[in-house]
């Protein structure tokens, strides 16, 4: 497919025409909903609204009502009621998605699962836990640490578990512990009919049949509602310790990243912020880090590894021209660090007022992450589109965030520009064209850019069979 061909196939910020495709909500039905959830079923335009936005750069007309489920059964009830009457049904976390992926377009009833938020059963002897979707990362790792244990997949925002499930999230401490792929064990999940089935176990391993847990986790809400997960979990390391480095250019920050990795050094967090963030961040965060290209380290293990992985990192860094190296060793020294970087965000949004950000998230083979990164932001600063650059370098990923006003059609124009050259790039040096975000409404085009045609055949296919009226989130991935 064409560049021009496949654009055209994306949609942009200031339309979606094409894929808002509404169905009604019978009244009959609405009737059904509030004879089963009562008080649970909202249809103010303030509680839909609040439903029907994210992250993202787009405008959708908000569902048509929002549903609280409180059970598993409340759960499958509504998809029995949707499925009868062929309306969808868009699963609702903590509202965090960058892609659409909770955008009505088609209309129908969100699915909150906030209340879901029950944590079922901590197993520390075996390093499992198992929750309900609802619960939050930081409500998780407080319920944890007094067992002396973790659950390490950082988004930065306060995900809930049943959304970083539904789009594969990962974050800062990925390049150690994986992305949520890797951490999930086990699921139950409601299907589209509304039966309840169970993938996974607790166990270590299995080669029992078709890895279902895998087909759900990243899904996005497309093939079933997740309604209890059981995760892996890690004990807290004994010794943790976080530094930055500054560096005189981007390239001699990733070059430093790149020996790090090839190294084996076991890194726990790796985390690049160009010189343009840190002053983003310095203002929304009241910090007076030095404003250049920075790289943000954190290092798990005894107090010994600890000294011995800095110790390395430290003479890598040096040799690249890494200088002033400043250590955060207390909780409290570590904690400020990382909340600034996780609200680069909202530093940059702040720093225009009344921006959205167009995010990228492309990830590559960490040998060709010099290359990419910085062609693209050669680009990106030739633009002239204000932007911000923050990634998890250490497993090749890593984020530009455009800042367009979202009322001019031409700036958002450029910014896609921007980003659909960047993700053609990391896809021809055989990266992916989003390494956490997921596909959304944003990336659908990228997916056929990235998969092919025959792969994107087999999803529709599986998609067809799991959910044959296609209540589940329409409207999404492809």
């Amino acid at each position: 497919m064409s560049a021009s061909a496949e654009a055209a196939t994306r949609p942009h910020a200031h339309d979606l025409s094409a894929h808002l495709q509404p169905r009604p909500l019978p009244a009959t039905l609405l009737q059904a909903l509030q004879q089963r959830f009562g008080a649970q079923l909202a249809t103010s335009l303030a509680l839909r609204e609040q439903h029907g936005r994210d992250e993202s750069v787009y405008n959708v007309p908000p569902p048509d009502a929002v549903v609280f489920a409180e059970s598993t059964e409340d759960v499958a009830d509504l998809l029995q009621l949707a499925t009868q009457y062929r309306v969808p049904v868009i699963p609702f976390g903590a509202g965090s998605s960058l892609e659409g992926h909770l955008l009505a377009v088609q209309g129908g009833i969100s699915l909150d699962l906030n209340r879901m938020n029950q944590i079922v059963a901590i197993n520390a002897e075996d390093l499992t836990v198992t929750v309900q979707p609802g619960v939050t990362r930081k409500q998780l790792n407080e319920a944890l640490r007094h067992d002396g244990l973790f659950f390490p997949i950082d988004p930065g925002a306060d995900a809930s578990i049943g959304g970083m499930c539904a789009t594969r999230a990962s974050g800062t401490n990925a390049v150690r512990y994986g992305t949520m792929r890797e951490n999930v064990l086990a699921l139950e999940v409601v299907t589209s009919a509304g039966e309840v089935i169970h993938t996974g176990t607790r166990a270590r391993k299995s080669s029992a049949g078709y890895d279902l847990t895998r087909l759900m986790v990243g899904s996005e809400g497309t093939l079933g509602v997740m309604t209890e997960i059981t995760l892996r979990v890690h004990p807290l390391p004994e010794a943790v310790s976080a530094a930055t480095c500054m560096f005189p250019g981007i390239a001699e920050a990733v070059q430093t990243v790149i020996q790090i990795i090839q190294l084996g050094v076991p890194i726990a967090r790796c985390e690049l912020i160009d010189a343009n963030s840190v002053r983003m961040v310095n203002a929304y965060s009241k910090m007076d880090l030095p404003e250049s290209p920075m790289l943000l380290m954190e290092f798990h293990g005894s107090p010994a590894g600890v000294e011995e992985q800095a110790a390395t990192v430290q003479e890598i860094a040096s040799d690249n021209g890494g200088a002033d190296f400043q250590w955060a060793v207390t909780p409290e020294e570590r904690t400020r660090l990382w909340t600034a970087r996780h609200n680069a965000l909202f530093a940059a949004l702040a720093s225009r007022p009344g921006c959205r950000a167009i995010s990228t998230d492309t990830c590559v083979p960490i040998s060709r992450l010099a290359d990419c990164l910085l062609v693209s932001a050669e680009e990106t600063v030739a633009s002239g589109i204000p932007f911000f650059l923050v990634g998890h370098v250490g497993d090749g990923n890593f984020h530009f965030g455009y800042l367009v006003d979202p009322e001019d059609a031409d700036e958002c124009a450029r910014a896609e520009q921007l980003n659909h050259a960047l993700v053609s790039r990391a896809i021809e040096m055989g990266g992916t064209c989003t390494g956490e975000h997921g596909i959304g409404l944003h990336k659908m085009g990228f997916l056929r850019h990235e998969a092919g045609e025959g792969a994107i055949a087999m999803m529709r296919a599986i998609k067809q069979a799991l959910d044959p009226h296609n209540i589940l989130n329409p409207g999404k991935i492809f």
